[in-house]
C-alpha cells in the first residue's frame, strides 16, 4: 500500500472509531441515553454558547503568546492564524499534529522565516506543550491526593502509572534544558537505544541521538532565555481559559462537582487529546473523562453532554475557524526567505 493510501485509511479508520465512541462508547460508559443528553443540550441558552465560544477565542489569543514568544518578528495576528490553522490539520487526522507541525512550518516560511528559527519554534512550542499537558493531571493527582479523594477503581492504576511517567518525562526534559552534562548523558544513553534502530533502517545514516538532543537544547535554551516568561504566560492563559470553559459548561449542564473533582477531570482530558488513534484525541477523551465524573458522582447526563459541548467549542469548532486562517494565509503578502547559508545559527 502506498503512503498516500495508507495516509487515507489511517483516516477513515481514526474518524469511524471516534464516531463509534462518541455515539456507542459515550452513553454506554456515562449509563445514559442521547436522548437524555440531547435534553441537557437544548436547555443550554443560546447566551451561553455565544459566551462559551468567546472564552474558546480567548484562549486561542493566550496561546499566541507562546508562538510569539518562540518566533521573534512574528506578530499576535499572525500567531493566531497560525494557531487556527495547525490546529484544524490537527483535528482532522489521527495523528494530524504531524501535519499540523508542517502547515505551521510552511506558514512561517512563507512569511520570511528561516528554516532554522521557524523550525526552533515548533520545537520549542512542542516541549512547552507536552511540559503543560503531563503536569496538569500530575498536579491534578496531587490535589485529589491530598484532599482525600479517591478516582474511581479502573483508574487507579492508570492514574499512578500515568503520573510516574509524566514525572519522568518532565524530569527528563527540564535536565535536558537545564545541564549540558545532563544532555549529553540522556542523549548517549538514548543512542545506545535507539541507535540501533534506527542504523538498522537507515545503513547510511550517521545520525547520533546525542547530536540531536545537544542541538535541541542549544535552541531551547536559546529562546527559552529570552522569551520563556511569553511562552509560559500564553500557556497558562490558554489552559486557564479552557479549564473556566470547562466548569462553566459542566454548571449549565447541571454538575456541580466540587472545583478540584473538575480540574482532575479536565486534567486527564487534556492529556488524553494527545492519543494519535483518532483526530485530536476525539472520543477517547469523551469516554474516559465520563468515566470519571461519573465515578465521583456526577449526573450522568449532566456530564456527557457537558463533554460533548466542551468537544464542540474546542474541538469541531476549530475546524471552521481553521477554514477562516487558512483564508486569511492565502490573502497575507509573503515573503521570501532567506537562503540557508544566510540564516542566522538562532533565531
Amino acid at each position: 500500500m502506498n503512503p498516500h493510501a495508507r495516509k487515507v485509511l489511517q483516516g477513515v479508520v481514526g474518524i469511524g472509531l471516534a464516531v463509534a465512541l462518541l455515539w456507542w462508547g459515550l452513553p454506554y460508559f456515562a449509563k445514559t441515553t442521547w436522548h437524555d443528553i440531547g435534553a441537557v443540550i437544548s436547555s443550554v441558552p443560546i447566551s451561553h454558547a455565544i459566551g462559551f465560544q468567546a472564552l474558546m477565542l480567548a484562549g486561542l489569543w493566550c496561546y499566541t503568546f507562546t508562538f510569539t514568544g518562540s518566533l521573534p518578528g512574528l506578530t499576535q495576528s499572525k500567531a493566531l492564524v497560525v494557531n487556527l490553522c495547525g490546529s484544524s490539520v490537527s483535528n482532522l487526522l489521527p495523528g494530524g499534529g504531524a501535519v499540523g507541525l508542517a502547515a505551521t512550518y510552511a506558514i512561517c516560511r512563507s512569511w520570511g522565516f528561516s528554516r532554522r528559527a521557524t523550525s526552533t519554534s515548533v520545537v520549542v512550542t512542542g516541549v512547552w506543550n507536552v511540559l503543560a499537558r503531563i503536569a496538569l493531571p500530575v498536579i491534578a493527582i496531587a490535589v485529589l491526593w491530598f484532599s482525600g479523594v479517591t478516582l474511581p477503581g479502573a483508574l487507579t492504576d492508570l492514574a499512578v502509572a500515568g503520573m510516574l511517567t509524566g514525572l519522568a518525562i518532565l524530569t527528563t526534559l527540564v535536565s535536558i534544558i537545564a545541564s549540558e552534562r545532563a544532555a549529553q548523558a540522556i542523549g548517549r544513553g538514548l543512542d545506545a537505544v535507539i541507535g540501533p534502530l534506527v542504523r538498522r533502517r537507515r545503513p547510511e545514516s550517521t545520525m547520533r541521538i546525542c547530536d540531536l538532543v545537544t542541538d535541541l537544547r542549544g535552541r531551547i535554551k536559546h529562546v527559552v532565555g529570552h522569551a520563556w516568561w511569553s511562552m509560559t504566560l500564553g500557556m497558562f492563559g490558554f489552559f486557564a481559559a479552557y479549564y473556566v470553559l470547562f466548569v462553566l459548561i459542566m454548571r449549565s449542564t447541571g454538575v456541580t462537582l466540587p472545583l478540584n473533582l473538575l480540574f482532575a477531570a479536565y486534567a486527564i482530558g487534556r492529556l488524553l487529546t494527545t492519543i494519535g488513534i483518532t483526530p485530536g484525541g476525539l472520543g477517547v477523551t469523551e469516554v474516559a473523562t465520563s468515566v470519571v465524573l461519573v465515578g465521583w458522582g456526577a449526573d450522568p447526563g449532566g456530564a456527557a453532554a457537558g463533554l460533548v459541548l466542551f468537544s464542540l467549542f474546542t474541538h469541531l469548532m476549530e475546524v471552521p475557524l481553521g477554514a477562516l486562517g487558512w483564508l486569511l494565509w492565502t490573502l497575507s503578502p509573503k515573503t521570501e526567505p532567506p537562503a540557508e547559508g544566510e540564516e542566522p545559527l538562532y533565531a
